[in-house]
């Protein structure tokens, strides 16, 4: 019996290791046949680097592997990993993730990032569960622009890092919060979500033993600055992060509008009279009957977003195909922009216009706005009148940037529910 047991162990070692085998070689197979349409003769290169590529602490290899897929993959006009401008820290390289990759993954583990769940979009959680958080708003844009940014051949992983960065600086309750942290410390220089978005990556996380920060690439650290300064020096941002604004917009507009119609602010018949939203739903009734009304609003808002993507990238392709652009620099210096066609930007401007005047102004909202700002600006008073309630951890900076500056950047770093405990053991 004992002989059968082991007879029966070494066959199913024996299955084990052929199933991982077939499932290695088929795995081979379908990259390789993926690739080799795509370029037969760079497939080869490819393929031998990234099979035998060395997992060495200086990555010898890696980033030649990473150029050469991203040379088949992506446009001239796409920003390179290999083109890079560095980290203010250098850095060896990764042995299998390019620099944007590396981004990215900083970013994603970081506590600015994770807390992100707790910081409403335009909903507070007094109003419910299902509306969108800042992070799940972010989750969504980084969807949206990798979509586009595959189908326009930029770098993807920039792109990522990108989306997953852009609201990492907003403080609990949404731009009523920043407004009320702005208005605080206006005559020192204000604040702005962008900016402290910045210094989050630059100043505050600490990842690394000899400085603070996260020691982001150069790209990564503009692409934000961008978003700080829009007439950064004359210069037009690269595509991937104009096409990241663009995702922004897309998301936010598809998706306010969705959480409004569920929280019964507006109604589809309130909004119809908007083309976009007229078009879209002339299209959800001619391909789907007998929608109830749940399944409607999921119906239109889904074709929101894809009218919105579908013409941002006939226009962009297009436009892309008549510049021919060489190069990064001949891409920045253009008058090209990603962004929609005319007729499409009209109507979601007239969209965006309606959300600020029946959603965003809704009375209901503007009750909790000012709420919520009246006590971001006592907890302010609070800390500036008391910086020993500040962390431990904390007091350096605030010593270095003053307790003003620092009153404002560890509140804005509070979660909704963080910042309401806070308030209430301050106050109790």
């Amino acid at each position: 019996m004992h002989r059968n047991f082991e007879k029966l162990q070494k066959r199913s070692h024996r299955h084990l290791l052929l199933s991982l085998i077939v499932d290695i070689y088929l795995s081979r197979v379908l990259l390789a046949r993926l690739f080799f349409c795509v370029n037969p003769q760079s497939f080869y290169r490819v393929w031998e680097m990234a099979m035998n590529r060395i997992d060495s602490e200086s990555g010898g290899q890696s980033l030649a592997w990473v150029d050469e897929r991203e040379r088949l993959l992506l446009a001239p006009y796409a920003m390179f990993s290999a083109d890079s401008r560095g980290r203010t820290h250098q850095e060896p390289h990764h042995a299998y993730r390019g620099p944007f990759q590396r981004d990215r993954d900083r970013i994603l583990h970081s506590s600015a990032y994770r807390r992100l769940s707790g910081k409403m979009q335009v909903f507070t959680g007094e109003m419910g569960d299902y509306h969108r958080t800042r992070l799940t708003h972010t989750h969504e844009v980084a969807t949206i622009a990798r979509t586009l940014g595959r189908v326009l051949k930029l770098n993807e992983d920039l792109i990522e890092a990108l989306a997953l960065m852009h609201d990492i600086g907003h403080p609990p309750y949404g731009h009523a919060g920043e407004d009320a942290l702005d208005e605080c410390i206006a005559d020192i220089g204000g604040f702005s979500h962008n900016q402290f978005g910045l210094t989050i990556v630059q100043e505050i996380e600490i990842r690394f033993h000899d400085f603070p920060g996260l020691n982001l690439t150069y790209e990564s650290l503009m692409g934000q600055t961008c978003r700080v300064d829009k007439e950064l020096k004359g210069q037009k941002p690269l595509l991937e992060v104009q096409l990241v604004d663009a995702a922004d917009s897309t998301t936010y507009d598809a998706h306010d509008a969705d959480d409004a119609i569920k929280l019964g602010l507006v109604s589809i018949e309130d909004m119809k009279h908007l083309e976009l939203v007229d078009e879209c739903l002339h299209f959800v009734k001619r391909h789907y009957s007998s929608l109830n009304p749940e399944l409607l609003r999921k119906a239109l808002v889904h074709r929101l977003i894809e009218r919105q993507v579908t013409c941002l990238l006939s226009h962009c392709q297009e436009e892309l195909r008549k510049y021919d652009f060489k190069s990064v620099e001949e891409a920045r210096s253009s008058e090209f922009v990603i962004g929609l066609p005319a007729e499409i930007a009209q109507q979601k401007q007239q969209l965006e216009q309606y959300l600020y005047e029946h959603v965003y102004r809704h009375p209901s909202l503007i009750k909790i706005r000012e709420q919520a700002q009246a006590r971001v600006k006592e907890m302010y008073i609070t800390y500036c009148e008391n910086p020993s309630l500040f962390p431990l951890k904390y007091q350096p900076r605030a010593e270095r940037v003053g307790v003003r500056r620092m009153a404002v950047e560890y509140i804005a770093g509070m979660t909704d529910h963080f910042f309401e405990q806070t308030y209430k053991n301050a106050h109790s």
